[in-house]
């Protein structure tokens, strides 16, 4: 059976952290029919924004190392090897999501971002929420 490739984009990994939904991280990451990937850059982002006093107001040190852990141990690394240069993005600081997506073939991106839902594709990769991709799979 071939396994969804997909991307979770930092806001994500960070709303459900703050949300306190870590267990639907770790149930996608363990899910027998999905891959996540993560990159270098997108874990060195999560750090750079959970050490921010407006995030620590709502998450512990702990919950933070627990999600890096998930990331580390659940989730493929990946070196990009391909790099988007420019996409017409707003935020420029996104490329390296869509960078991913190309070197993996990933079949979604799931974020919060409206920067990246407006461009509902890249290439063959859907840009979805992350409630539109487990409607569009579990269903």
């Amino acid at each position: 059976m071939e396994k969804y490739r997909i991307i979770v984009d930092t806001n994500l990994w960070i709303s459900l952290l703050i949300g306190k939904r870590l267990s639907e991280l770790r149930s996608l990451c363990n899910s027998e029919i999905i891959d996540v990937h993560i990159c270098d850059e997108l874990i060195d982002e999560f750090v750079r924004i959970t050490t921010r006093a407006k995030i620590r107001k709502y998450v512990t040190e702990e919950r933070v190392f627990q999600t890096l852990d998930l990331m580390k141990a659940s989730c493929i690394l990946t070196l990009i090897e391909k790099n988007v240069v420019s996409f017409g993005l707003r935020d420029a600081n996104d490329l390296f999501l869509l960078s991913l997506a190309e070197t993996v073939n990933a079949d979604f991106i799931l974020t919060g971002d409206k920067d990246l839902l407006i461009l509902q594709s890249h290439l063959k990769t859907e840009i979805v929420t992350y409630s539109t991709f487990v409607s569009k799979i579990y269903s």
